[in-house]
């Protein structure tokens, strides 16, 4: 057994993979959901995913001056992937329904990667992307535990996950899930885009 097929038994074992009817963030439904709260909450387990990603961007980004991740998603496995640079870690937050950096300082001509926990349209990584970019800094690579999208994510460089799953997801007007009148669940922290 692989890594991805490794990783995939992982979520399921943790309930981090649920099948269903869900409405994402990004105001699509689909019938499955990543939920990789559920692994990061085992210090352990993000400790090595964190390891395992930096070791996959490493091999295309030699250096980095920090890791940036959207928060809330994002800043577990980015703290870790961090930690494995040893780098320090930032996180971005939404004020507003706006990504912001509200704690934290990033100078120009930083090298920053960027890591998520799950990209399905990659909207909160390119929300978060700007920011650094606002400020002067060079996005030098993304990362994230899951990679759902459907087609590759259009980033400013190179990007690589863990496991490559991509998921169904439906447009809501022609969900097929509405139609057989399944229960619509919102998991997850960020508000849906409107």
């Amino acid at each position: 057994m692989n890594f991805e097929q490794q990783l995939l038994e992982l979520l399921r074992s943790k309930q981090a993979y649920l099948e269903g009817h869900f409405l994402l963030s990004s105001g699509l439904h689909s019938p499955n959901y990543m939920q990789c709260a559920k692994i990061l909450q085992f210090p352990r387990i993000a400790e090595d995913l964190g390891r395992r990603l930096h070791e996959k961007l490493l091999s295309d980004v030699p250096s980095a001056d920090l890791v940036l991740s959207p928060a809330l998603g994002g800043i577990i496995i980015g703290h870790e992937v961090a930690r494995s640079w040893d780098v320090p870690f930032l996180f971005c937050e939404r004020e507003d329904g706006k990504m912001k950096l509200r704690r934290f300082e990033i100078q120009p001509g930083q090298k920053v990667v960027v890591i998520e926990d799950v990209v399905t349209t990659g909207g909160s990584t390119k929300e978060t992307i700007a920011v650094a970019e606002e400020r002067g800094a060079k996005i030098v690579g993304i990362g994230s535990i899951v990679d759902r999208a459907a087609r590759p994510p259009e980033f400013p460089a190179v990007f690589h996950s863990l496991l490559k799953l991509p998921l169904e997801h439906y447009q809501p007007e022609s969900c097929p899930l509405c139609e057989q009148k399944l229960p619509l669940v919102k998991p997850g922290s960020r508000q849906v885009k409107k």
